[in-house]
């Protein structure tokens, strides 16, 4: 005779935790405006409500975090958006992902550096007209 068995299974997933835009404002300390800018340009895809309000995930806590310190080290949003997905953290630091990573950045760097060096001359040009004093005439 076949058993009968009543298995009662109680399986619960825990919800993704989110958050709206002012919690994600007080967390990472990017203003609302930019985090929609951030939006705007791809960088962030937050869920929308039906009410339209916006929804994050815990992860967009440390995509901003990245947002923000590429945008510290002078890359562009269309440069960050390219990248992103490439960067991965390592003890609060980010890394490469992708080996042709390096090869970009590191022709942003000299593009920064040769920035620098016009603006170093720029400076100068600038002190040495402001510290020579001119002599009047008669």
């Amino acid at each position: 005779m076949p058993v009968k068995l009543n298995l009662h299974v109680d399986v619960r997933v825990k919800p993704e935790v989110t958050m709206r835009i002012s919690e994600l404002t007080r967390r990472t300390g990017a203003t609302q405006r930019a985090l929609r800018y951030y939006e705007e340009q791809g960088l962030l895809q937050p869920e929308r409500l039906p009410s339209g309000y916006r929804e994050y995930a815990e992860a967009d806590v440390d995509v901003v975090r990245r947002i923000r310190i590429l945008l510290a080290a002078g890359l562009s949003t269309p440069v960050i958006a390219e990248i992103l997905p490439c960067l991965v953290d390592y003890d609060e630091l980010l890394v490469a992902a992708c080996p042709e990573l390096k090869a970009g950045l590191a022709q942003e760097r000299e593009r920064i550096g040769n920035t620098i060096n016009e603006l170093e001359a720029a400076r100068a040009l600038l002190a040495a007209i402001i510290d020579d004093p001119v002599v009047a005439g008669p």
